[in-house]
């Protein structure tokens, strides 16, 4: 049967890997660039990777023919189940889904006006949504504890979404992260911390390249992204950088990269030094959300369209990355016992998913002040127990 296969293949690597197969680039010393600002360095690498002492760097060049030449890491093929968990300023109206603000000023969701003028007074802004991201019952620990109870191999947090609102203290986002305004902790750092301190779970990030309403970014879009490029300049290159060297992400999953370029983005010479020279060189691993022309086509997994199973086997690593609320990534106060997948359900998308070569994302949403929905634990529970 499909579940007895996928028992098999959840311990089968499927794809070469960096511990498996030839790169074609030979090693040389240097020094990675940049400290780390978060967390006990010497501590952190040694426990991260046991190939960080080496101190080696690859001769990957800034282009996609040469960066995907490099194999996903071995531990991510081995993986097979990783926890996603959208986490944002969208927490607070828990609303429709994580896309709100666009819903509202963009789109002009009928359903999201009439949610406002229910609720709120007239001239009511979205920022004024971030006091209110308090995150006051987030226990780390919990967490962590309920991931590595789930069965998970990995757990990717959104470090920004396309709100622009980021978890942790961004230099590029004054005022607009969660040291500023909310719940003034860094919490990519307490969950990172608690995932590394008390779980064998890799730790990584989700990164969204653009914003809706950044300024710059809009210039750049007005100009139909040929005129300027003061938004990856200024914001999103500077803020990459400084995710990596801070928090060591095992895993950097791009999205928000749809509506620009590879000539926009410039995200090849960020990628070319992640791999060379960055302090997660030997186990870092991409997705293929990185301009509007690399989905399904570069990048160390594909993720495709959101839930994504090409329903056959391919001939690179893939990632199902799917909700649990079938209906929305983020939170949503309005959702109904019908909305959400049974744990039956997910155990079939999980086996599904793995018997085709992918890995598979279950996305959670949490609440505003911290908590992760009963409901939610219950599934994840239960997939560890299965």
């Amino acid at each position: 049967s499909l579940l007895s296969l996928s028992v098999t293949l959840l311990s089968v690597p499927c794809c070469p890997s960096i511990s498996n197969a030839a790169s074609g680039h030979g090693p040389t010393a240097a020094n990675p660039p940049g400290g780390v600002t978060g967390g006990d360095d010497a501590e952190m690498e040694s426990r991260m990777s046991p190939s960080a002492s080496m101190n080696l760097t690859y001769s990957y060049q800034p282009s996609w023919e040469s960066l995907d030449k490099r194999p996903p890491p071995q531990w991510y093929d081995e993986a097979k189940f990783g926890i996603f968990i959208h986490w944002g300023v969208f927490s607070v109206p828990a609303f429709v889904s994580e896309w709100f603000w666009h819903r509202w000023k963009v789109e002009n969701n009928e359903a999201v006006k009439d949610f406002m003028a229910k609720n709120y007074p007239p001239g009511f802004t979205y920022a004024e949504f971030a006091p209110q991201f308090r995150a006051e019952f987030f226990d780390a620990n919990g967490w962590a504890d309920l991931l590595a109870k789930s069965g998970a191999r990995y757990v990717v947090l959104t470090s920004k979404h396309h709100e622009g609102y980021t978890l942790w203290p961004s230099a590029q986002s004054w005022n607009w992260n969660s040291v500023d305004v909310g719940p003034h902790r860094d919490l990519v750092k307490d969950l990172m911390n608690a995932v590394r301190n008390r779980t064998s779970l890799r730790f990584g990030l989700y990164f969204s390249h653009l914003e809706w309403f950044n300024p710059l970014y809009m210039g750049d879009k007005a100009g139909a992204f040929k005129a300027t490029r003061d938004y990856p300049r200024d914001v999103s290159h500077p803020q990459l950088y400084d995710l990596v060297k801070r928090y060591r992400p095992h895993i950097v999953w791009g999205d928000g990269q749809w509506e620009a370029p590879e000539e926009y983005w410039g995200n090849c010479e960020f990628v070319a030094w992640l791999y060379n020279e960055s302090p997660v060189r030997e186990e870092v691993v991409i997705n293929d959300r990185w301009s509007s022309d690399t989905t399904n086509r570069h990048g160390g997994f594909y993720t495709g369209s959101d839930k994504f199973h090409p329903g056959h086997v391919i001939d690179h690593k893939w990632e199902n990355a799917m909700t649990l609320d079938k209906n929305s990534w983020g939170y949503r106060r309005e959702a109904k016992m019908e909305d959400l997948l049974t744990t039956k359900e997910l155990i079939y998308k999980l086996a599904s998913t793995v018997a085709y070569g992918g890995n598979l994302l279950l996305n959670i949403g949490p609440t505003a002040d911290g908590r992760i929905d009963f409901y939610f634990q219950q599934r994840l529970l239960e997939m560890g127990h299965w």
